[in-house]
């Protein structure tokens, strides 16, 4: 099974935001570990993210997929890799940076909305493509994409929540990002703030599976 299977296959990528030490991150990364999450995405606008990056990867279980996000460039997304990223996820769509990191055997996850750039990022080598932001429309959104472009895995990322992340299962997202729903800044501070982020992993977990179950009921 492939990387991009396997991101596929946990479906969830957690956004670890506005971290404010490394401390706090691992605890908190643990903390969502333990509740199930195995895909986990740290944005390079983060303080310290390449070492955040080599010292997740060297505490953590290796069944964690780490990559790193809000990509804007080929360099920063070398920097990353050679930190240790196994995936690179932009905001937006930019050649150079699918090249290199088709050059290290990464996967590449560039951003791209409507289906003009979405067909332009698979064809120049995306593994997925990040449908962002898909907040403002929705689950409905993803299934109307791939009517045409059935071929395409997609991300949505932005204004996924645990109320409508079985809608985009259902839609035939290939996995979705999630921020601000799962991870606030700080929760890595206290035991109450770590359980309260345990819980809302778990139920994101249990959502998708019971999502899944029920597509497979329904196939024929």
């Amino acid at each position: 099974m492939s990387l991009a299977e396997e991101i596929s296959r946990h479906f969830l990528v957690a956004i670890i935001r506005g971290t404010e030490n490394k401390e706090e991150a691992l605890a908190s990364v643990r903390a969502m570990y333990e509740g199930g999450i195995r895909v986990l995405e740290i944005p390079a606008s983060t303080p310290g993210v390449m070492s955040l990056i080599e010292g997740i990867r060297a505490e953590m279980p290796t069944d964690l997929i780490v990559g790193v996000g809000t990509v804007l460039d080929p360099e920063t997304a070398r920097s990353a890799l050679l930190a240790g990223a196994q995936f690179v996820l932009c905001p937006t769509l930019r050649a150079e940076t699918i090249s290199l990191t088709k050059r290290y055997g990464a996967v590449i996850i560039p951003g791209a909305m409507t289906p003009t750039e979405i067909l332009q990022a698979y064809e120049l080598g995306a593994d997925m493509v990040k449908v962002f932001p898909a907040g403002s429309l929705g689950p409905q959104y993803i299934r109307d994409i791939h009517g045409p472009l059935p071929q395409i895995p997609l991300v949505p990322t932005g204004g996924v929540n645990v109320k409508n992340i079985a809608d985009y299962v259902r839609a035939g997202a290939a996995a979705a990002g999630l921020g601000s729903s799962l991870y606030q800044p700080g929760a890595g501070k206290n035991e109450q703030q770590l359980q309260e982020l345990l819980d809302r992993s778990r139920r994101f977990v249990s959502e998708v599976m019971q999502a899944r179950q029920t597509l497979r009921r329904d196939i024929p």
